[in-house]
This record gives structure tokens, C-alpha cells and sequence, in this order.
């Protein structure tokens, strides 16, 4: 049964300075949300920006997004046929929303539908076995028949077969580049299928962007946030696929595996996962079984998020005694914010503030969990 989307449409401008802001220098998503968070609106946040960095001790100027670039942007997005979505709008995929540090814009070609699925992520190995893409297809087929839809990477193996058995009941292809860059190759006819199917593919990175090799991590998170469980079908000891297994369970998602032979490298990945707490499944009902009791959870109403925030009062302000005494409790161990928040005495505002000038200046790392810690050189 397809979700009911709640949210409030970005205006276009306000999208054009999303854009701007999320592909400015150093800002993230964490950064993202605390900007709009102190100045109610991304217009207001980018021209703040070079003060911020300045006030973070940043030895050159900040890179800002123009907003010709941003335009181009657009332009290319909308001859590909796809969309820019942000956080707060009806069309933002709701269980990415309700992740860690979800990106605040994401670009979409497709049918926003498949977005309203309940949906299982199939990953596994790009030299899989025929019995493995077998297999893949079997539970991507039986998953579709079920009403879920099939998320995965568009990656060869694995990613192509659950893709190809679910292409008529729904499946979401996530990019590590951007949409105009898919990859790899060989994939591209089943690229461009997926939108004129039932599917979409979505990505956070920049159209023109080139996927690296760091960038792929960062698509398997999303893999992860954007379904309710996560099925390694076929993984060595050392595999992306586990790294998928591993942010999925950060995320709070299911973790299910395929048991394979010992003497077949592919199953040592699949094999340590069952002896760790993975579900082991070998039919497409032990997945269903496990994630039916998930399907009543509470949707999660961001709209908010679109509109300026007041968690931050303004006469919070740090000053400079602030900012020393938070650059001397910061080391390159990552701390925990709260702890920093009781140790220094400062109000948590001002604290917010002042880790934002120094990410913003380049000087401070994020780590999950509510910790940070500060750079050198």
C-alpha cells in the first residue's frame, strides 16, 4: 500500500538557492540543516557564508555555488527529464527522510511512486555466481509480486538481476555520480529503462559529477536509508556489499543474508554476516515475515523543515572567548557535542554556531553519533 506524502512545494527560487548552498564549498547535509536552522532560509544562509568562514579562522575564501551554475544545473536536470526534490516536499523518498543526515536535495528521474513502496534493498557481488543472480531475481520478482519495491546500485551481478526481475513492480536505482554519468557502461540500456518502467534512479551528487571510488560509499547509504531491510546475496570477505550490510545497520534497517558454501569466496561476506546477527533467508517469506511488524511505523511530517526554525535564538551569540575555549577542548579525537556543550559551559546555540564557522572553514570533521573533532594543517 502506497504512503500518503505530506509537505510544502519549494518555490523555484527557493530551489535554485538549495542548489547554491548544497554545492557550496563545505557544506554537507549536517551543515545544510544548521543553516537554515540559524538563518530561516538557504537565500539568507549563502550570504553569510564568507563571514561564518571567516569567523572559523579559514585562510582563503569560501567557494559559493553561483547562481549561474545552479541554473545550468537545472537546465540539464530538466532536459534529462529529471527533477530537483528537497527534504520537506511530498516527492522526498520518506524513509531516506527519516535517515541520519539525509541529503537535503536530490535529483530524481522517474516515477515518484516507487517512492511510496515499502521497499528491501538487494546488493551482492559484481562477479556473481549464475546460481546467485538466480537467486537475486527470484526474491526481486517475489518481493515485486508482494508489493515492495527493489532498491539496489545498478552495479553488475547481483544489482543488475534484482533490478531486471523488478522492473515492472518497482525498483530505484541509486547513482555514486550524477544522473548524466551513470555507471558502469555495460548498464546503460537497463539505465535508461528503469524510468519508463515502474522505477526511478536518484542521486545527490552533482549532474556532470564523476563517481569516484570514495563516492560509492556514500551511495550505499543511501541504498540503505531508502529501504526497510537490506539482503546481501553474495558478498567476499572484503566487499562493498558489506559495507551497505554495515550503514544499513547503523540506520536502524534489517540485515538479512544468504547462506552460501564455505570453499566459494563469495559466501565468506554472506557467511560472517549470519554468524554476526544477520537473518538468514533462504526463501523471499523470511524477509516478508521479518519486516511486516515495521510496516505500521509512523511517518515522519519534516515540512518543517522548509520553514525558518527558532531552535537557535539569536541572542546567543559566541564570542571570541567562545570560540577559543571550543578550539582548546577540541583535538583530533573525535568528542562527543553534548560533553563539549557541559565541559565548556556554553550555550549550545552559541556551541551550534561556532562548530558550524569552523566546518564551514574547513577546520572540523563530523563523525556519526554527535561527535566531531578538529583538523589540522
Amino acid at each position: 500500500m502506497m504512503e500518503e506524502q505530506k509537505g510544502i512545494r519549494l518555490s523555484d527560487s527557493q530551489r535554485l538557492s538549495w542548489l547554491r548552498l548544497i554545492r557550496s564549498e563545505n557544506v554537507g547535509p549536517v551543515t545544510f540543516r544548521h543553516l537554515i536552522a540559524h538563518y530561516g532560509s538557504a537565500t539568507d544562509a549563502l550570504e553569510m557564508l564568507p563571514v561564518l568562514v571567516r569567523r572559523g579562522g579559514g585562510r582563503r575564501p569560501i567557494k559559493i555555488a553561483s547562481l549561474g551554475d545552479a541554473e545550468r544545473e537545472m537546465a540539464i536536470a530538466a532536459r534529462m527529464g529529471a527533477v530537483f526534490v528537497g527534504i520537506g516536499e511530498p516527492d522526498y523518498p520518506c524513509t531516506l527522510r527519516q535517515s541520519d543526515n539525509p541529503p537535503p536535495l536530490v535529483a530524481i528521474k522517474g516515477d515518484p511512486d516507487v517512492f511510496r513502496l515499502p521497499a528491501v534493498a538487494i546488493v551482492g557481488a559484481r562477479n556473481a555466481s549464475l546460481v546467485g543472480i538466480k537467486f537475486a531475481r527470484i526474491i526481486a520478482r517475489e518481493l515485486g509480486e508482494a508489493g515492495y519495491a527493489v532498491i539496489s546500485g545498478l552495479a553488475r551481478g547481483i544489482d543488475r538481476a534484482a533490478h531486471e526481475a523488478s522492473l515492472d513492480t518497482g525498483t530505484v536505482a541509486v547513482m555514486a555520480g550524477g544522473l548524466d554519468k551513470p555507471y558502469p557502461p555495460d548498464n546503460l540500456e537497463l539505465f535508461r529503462a528503469i524510468p519508463h518502467r515502474r522505477g526511478a534512479v536518484i542521486s545527490e551528487m552533482p549532474f556532470g559529477w564523476e563517481p569516484r571510488a570514495r563516492d560509492f560509499p556514500r551511495r550505499n547509504r543511501i541504498i540503505a536509508a531508502l529501504s526497510l531491510g537490506l539482503l546481501v546475496v553474495e558478498a567476499a570477505e572484503r566487499s562493498g556489499s558489506l559495507i551497505s550490510a554495515r550503514l544499513a545497520g547503523e540506520l536502524g534497517r534489517l540485515v538479512f543474508a544468504i547462506p552460501g558454501s564455505p570453499l566459494d569466496p563469495r559466501a565468506k561476506g554472506t557467511n560472517a554476516l549470519l554468524k554476526n546477527g544477520a537473518i538468514l533467508v533462504t526463501e523471499t517469506s523470511d524477509i516478508l515475515s521479518a519486516i511486516s511488524p515495521l510496516l505500521d511505523r509512523p511517518g515522519l511530517d519534516d515540512t518543517a523543515f522548509l520553514a525558518p526554525e527558532a531552535d537557535f535564538p539569536t541572542i546567543a551569540q559566541p564570542n571570541e572567548t567562545d570560540r577559543d575555549r571550543v578550539i582548546t577542548l577540541l583535538g583530533p579525537a573525535p568528542v562527543d557535542i553534548d560533553e563539549l556543550i557541559r565541559t565548556s559551559g556554553i550555550h549550545p546555540a552559541a556551541m551550534s554556531l561556532i562548530l558550524l564557522e569552523l566546518d564551514l572553514a574547513g577546520r572540523l570533521q563530523r563523525h556519526s553519533g554527535g561527535y566531531v573533532s578538529l583538523l589540522y594543517g
